[in-house]
């Protein structure tokens, strides 16, 4: 496995700094540092503050990645970053310092899409995908209906959310009935102690559309 390539990933589409180290397939640290605190008292992620906790917690984020590795930044055989989708701002950060230690330490550089990171991390724990894949995707800020022909280059949407994504939803819910943030824990705790029948919501979606495959949940 040491002749399998070392690489540093780094992720800042919202409001979590995360820094992983894989060789090959195998997950050699997973570094965290979230700003969820930071967002509570405005009941939702505000992409400004979510820029600065990333500037912040970059380089210390970084380091106790590679501690947790055991690897120095001068083992490294690349650096990947996701380049979108995601706040301007926080990506901004990310794909920054990305840049500067692969100049750095003259690596390769690798901007990634984190959706279909999303589907590929599922070959850490579960080996090769099968082809063509077909992901449903449901993140705070994503709720997507994928289909992956190759997971690395042929990606497929097919379907995704027209208004605000579960986790959106859950957190402006949260909002309005002053909950805190975020709002899909709470409310999925309240709601296993509500009566699923107190009220008929009608579903949605249901007529003829031209992207049968999309969803909403806001509205």
């Amino acid at each position: 496995m040491a002749d399998e390539p070392l690489v540093l990933g780094i992720e800042t589409s919202c409001d979590e700094t995360g820094v992983g180290i894989v060789r090959g397939h195998t997950l050699l640290a997973d570094a965290v540092a979230s700003s969820v605190d930071e967002h509570a008292r405005f009941g939702g992620v505000v992409p400004e503050v979510a820029s600065r906790a990333h500037l912040e917690a970059m380089v210390p984020t970084i380091q106790r990645a590679l501690k947790e590795a055991g690897v120095a930044a001068s083992d490294l055989d690349g650096i990947a970053v996701t380049a979108g989708p995601g706040l301007a701002g926080a990506l901004l950060v990310g794909v920054s310092a990305a840049k500067a230690y692969a100049y750095a330490l003259g690596k390769p550089l690798y901007g990634v899409n984190h959706l279909a990171s999303h589907i590929c991390v599922d070959q850490l724990e579960h080996g090769p995908l099968p082809e063509p894949t077909m992901a449903l995707l449901v993140s705070g800020g994503h709720s997507s209906l994928l289909l992956a022909p190759d997971i690395t280059s042929d990606v497929r949407p097919l379907g995704s959310t027209i208004d605000d994504a579960a986790g959106e939803a859950f957190d402006k819910i949260a909002r309005v009935l002053n909950l805190g943030f975020p709002g899909g824990p709470v409310i999925d705790r309240i709601a296993r102690e509500g009566d699923p029948d107190a009220i008929a919501f009608p579903r949605g979606l249901t007529g003829p559309r031209d992207a049968a495959y999309d969803f909403s949940f806001s509205g």
